[in-house]
């Protein structure tokens, strides 16, 4: 992982739009979603990229199992 610090706003603009990467925030990590299929255009299941999704990801069916396949790339201060 990288020593790359995202506040809030600088994250919103990584959603994954317009050639934007597309990184989410989870547990105070920032992953990068970019080359994951369903990410593609930075939209999956009605989250969207460039936000702090620690909650969103308690509702989903894999909870945090998907994590340990991500790329991290900074954390969330």
């Amino acid at each position: 992982m990288t020593d790359k610090k995202f506040t809030r706003e600088e994250l919103k603009k990584f959603n994954g739009e317009n050639g934007n990467p597309a990184y989410v925030a989870i547990d105070g990590i920032v992953y990068d979603m970019t080359d994951v299929e369903p990410w593609k255009g930075g939209k999956h299941h009605g989250n969207v990229a460039g936000n702090d999704l620690s909650e969103a990801i308690m509702k989903s069916p894999h909870k945090h199992s998907v994590i340990a396949k991500l790329n991290e790339v900074g954390k969330l201060v």
